[in-house]
């Protein structure tokens, strides 16, 4: 992002409400999720050809599901603890 670009948005954040501001940081999370879900499904799909080549065996999607899971309950563990 550009130093125009940057000042504009500070710009205009400063003129919302402190209700709007918090809006807009829902927002900014949201987009940082999708992004870091993003690079996490790219990486995971530059692993696959070596996977492959290994000899590794294919996961079901039950099996996905069910990895999401426990790292899902991980992390609430986790975040809990802190």
């Amino acid at each position: 992002m550009n130093a125009t670009t940057e000042q504009m948005l500070v710009s205009k954040i400063r003129a919302l409400s402190a209700q709007q501001v918090a809006e807009v940081e829902d927002f900014v999370d949201f987009l940082m999720g999708k992004a870091r879900k993003r690079s996490a499904l790219e990486r995971l799909l530059a692993m696959a050809p070596a996977l492959e080549a290994a000899g590794a065996e294919p996961i079901s999607e039950e099996e996905i599901a069910a990895e999401v899971k426990a790292a899902r309950a991980q992390r609430r563990t986790d975040t809990a603890g802190h």
